[in-house]
């Protein structure tokens, strides 16, 4: 659940913290006091998309900060740990997100920089936000078959693992199968080539790191003269000239005094000693690497000779060695699969027979699991519907053959299986079953995608819902059956709403007010959260408008005391 909230510099926001509950809170005010902004705060939190104009006016950056609290068990330690971002599920989880004044933004989970992409991947297993047009997307019947099978349960989401497992193979066989096919032509042309070019490339006979060795003998042929002066030059220094001669005769003089002052010349003597038969074993070393030293043109020649075909080899086929022999055996498999390509053809046909089946078995046993989860759907959230004052409801969730990618003679696939979903619904009693985008009012679906959420909430294990005035276009005994069930709603998470119905801001467990201010010539909003006695004033302004009665306190009073026997509290 959410924790903390802290907004400094968003919109007419210079500074907010607040502290959340477990339960249903509700958040009102007058319009335009700014409500909005802290739904927008939380939306930027999980990865919404921002703007500059979002920065409060003279101010660098906007700053946002949430802090959840989460079970050990809760999935998005999972999803944090896909993406390399620390955690401890003891602790709280901490989110932060800045907006700058230029438009550009940084997120920070637990203090780690993260992506806007990986922030909205976190973000859509803490917070759930559905405003007064959110409902929209129960009109797209590409999101109905997604909510079916996350309703169905682990069986039906474990065969529809399997299924897309078997469908991306036989996509790929039937893929490898046109390739096969449509190139034949080309291919006579490409076999050509392939020949040769597999010809070159082993007609080299071509070792790992075979030019480098090679680099090396042409440098010790080419410099071979220069090698040998030197060398010679310097063994006659050391050997034949004065080196060894000058050590001898330099330890002969101090060995005639030795004695005199033995602590002194003794280490003296023994250190030149040892340079006299390091020098000579330095000098016999270097005589017998001066008579290995050869010129040899010819074997020059046919170094070069080799380094051009290989470098020859590099300029068409990879820029070392490796990738000559890398691309040689890929080669080899384009030239086996050409040679072979009646056997390939005849392989990848056998596979696609055995994945058709496997696909179609899997996909009827798929579509069967989702007609027992439609019924079931349909008969919760009819029970959903009459309690939230819609008795004559009836939905269904109809489930039609898709126009599959893969055909065949038996049925038509495609990624999700056979199946294509449409929720259907009537709201009049001896009329017939329409789409949603054709029969239900705005108040209608508010309380639909109430009921859906209601059934979903411990599905999809998101801690907190927002509703952004879902009860706009009710009133009266639907606008209570709202609040009554976004009350319940509350037992298993927790769940916002912003109002401007008393009826569902007296069902809440927490109420806060969203005040506008000016002051030094400056709009800001603050958020408190409203006792007792401050509560019974908010809800008279709601009942009353700006004047506020003592018989709209007590009317609000009255409301307090019902919203307490319903909930039982």
């Amino acid at each position: 659940m959410l924790r903390e909230l802290s907004i400094r510099n968003l919109a007419v926001i210079e500074e907010v913290h607040v502290a959340f509950h477990h339960g249903f809170h509700v958040l009102t005010g007058e319009t335009g006091a700014g409500k909005s902004i802290l739904i927008d705060a939380l939306s930027l939190i999980v990865g919404g998309r921002g703007s500059a104009d979002m920065v409060r006016y003279g101010c660098d950056k906007a700053e946002m900060e949430a802090m959840f609290d989460l079970s050990p068990q809760h999935p998005v330690w999972k999803q944090l740990q896909q993406l390399g971002v620390q955690y401890d599920p003891q602790e709280m989880l901490v989110i932060r997100r800045e907006l700058s004044s230029h438009g550009k933004s940084s997120s920070r989970v637990n203090g780690q920089l993260v992506t806007i992409t990986m922030l909205r991947d976190i973000g859509e297993h803490l917070v759930n936000i559905h405003g007064q047009h959110e409902h929209q997307s129960l009109l797209r019947t590409d999101k109905h078959l997604e909510w079916l099978d996350l309703f169905g349960g682990d069986l039906l989401l474990d065969r529809k693992g399997q299924y897309g497992t078997v469908y991306r193979e036989l996509v790929g066989v039937r893929q490898a199968l046109r390739e096969v096919e449509d190139h034949s032509r080309q291919n006579v042309q490409m076999l050509d080539l392939y020949r040769f070019q597999i010809e070159e490339i082993s007609s080299a006979n071509l070792k790992p790191s075979e030019d480098e060795t090679l680099e090396e003998e042409r440098r010790k042929l080419q410099y071979a003269g220069k090698r040998m002066d030197a060398v010679s030059e310097a063994y006659s220094l050391i050997y034949g000239g004065q080196g060894l001669d000058v050590l001898s005769r330099a330890i002969t003089k101090l060995s005639d005094i030795q004695s005199y002052d033995q602590t002194v010349l003794n280490p003296l003597i023994e250190q030149l000693q040892s340079a006299f038969y390091q020098a000579e074993d330095a000098a016999f070393q270097l005589r017998d690497y001066r008579d290995g030293i050869e010129s040899d043109p010819e074997a020059l020649t046919m170094i070069e000779d080799r380094l051009d075909m290989i470098n020859g080899l590099k300029r068409k086929y990879g820029e070392t060695i490796p990738d000559i022999l890398a691309y040689l055996e890929q080669t080899i498999i384009e030239r086996d699969k050409i040679e072979n390509r009646d056997e390939l053809l005849e392989e990848l046909r056998k596979q696609e027979q055995v994945l058709v089946a496997q696909a179609v078995k899997l996909a009827k046993e798929l579509s069967q699991l989702r007609q027992h989860a439609a019924e079931r759907l349909s008969y919760a959230i009819e029970g959903e519907l009459k309690q939230l004052q819609m008795p004559a409801a009836k939905f269904q969730v109809k489930l039609d053959r898709s126009a599959g990618d893969v055909e065949d003679e038996r049925v038509k696939l495609n990624a999700t299986g056979m199946d294509e979903a449409a929720f259907m619904l009537t709201t009049n009693p001896g009329e017939p079953l329409k789409p949603l985008n054709k029969i239900a009012s705005g108040g209608e679906m508010s309380r639909i995608m109430l009921a859906l959420k209601s059934i979903f909430a411990e599905i999809d294990q998101i801690p907190t819902l927002i509703f952004d005035e879902v009860d706009t276009g009710v009133s009266g005994r639907a606008a209570q059956a709202i609040a009554e069930k976004m009350s319940a709603l509350a037992a298993k998470c927790q769940v916002f709403s912003i109002t401007h119905l008393p009826q569902v801001a007296c069902m809440s467990d927490h109420h806060y007010e969203i005040r506008k201010q000016i002051q030094h010539n400056r709009t800001s909003t603050s958020v408190a959260e409203l006792l007792h006695q401050e509560r019974i004033g908010e809800l008279a302004r709601m009942l009353g408008g700006v004047e506020v009665t003592e018989k709209t306190r007590h009317h609000a009073q009255e409301m307090l005391d019902l919203a307490h026997t319903l909930k039982g509290a």
